[in-house]
């Protein structure tokens, strides 16, 4: 089982890679604050604010790079982490140094990351695939699409 400050530092670690690698195509598709749906395939990115309030919670930014932000969140339904990006290169990027085998909530431009009993309760509210393995091999599985 990861604990808590174990996902902390991987989050935070994984944050800086990403604000770190050089950006790629979806320059212009920062998440701004006027962003209306956040789905895993569609429309504006929702910010970090706006994701966790469609989980029920205000985060605790941890990361507020010029490419990834991140927020920790707590509610009834467990501990996780989000994380929004300005290009799909940085969340890639992310990706890559994110703790390998730990279930993650993907959406366009944004993660989850958490627990996978906790991010199976966020899923519909979010509308986000859910990687249930390493994303870097070819049997990654995507729950529910």
């Amino acid at each position: 089982m990861t604990t808590l400050p174990r996902l902390l530092a991987g989050v935070l670690l994984a944050g800086l890679a990403a604000a770190c690698s050089a950006g790629g195509g979806d320059a212009g598709l920062a998440a701004g604050p006027g962003a209306a749906h956040g789905g895993a395939h569609a429309g504006t990115p929702l910010t970090v604010e706006q994701l966790a309030a469609k989980a029920g919670c205000t985060p605790r930014i941890q990361v507020d790079a010029a490419d990834v932000r991140t927020g920790y969140c707590e509610t009834g339904d467990g501990r996780f982490f989000v994380s929004t990006f300005t290009t799909e290169a940085g969340k890639d990027a992310w990706m890559d140094a994110a703790p390998e085998y730990t279930p993650h909530l993907v959406g366009r431009l944004w993660t989850v990351l958490g627990p996978r009993e906790v991010l199976e309760l966020l899923k519909d509210r979010l509308d986000g695939d859910l990687h249930l393995k390493d994303h870097r091999t070819n049997q990654m599985h995507t729950a529910g699409s």
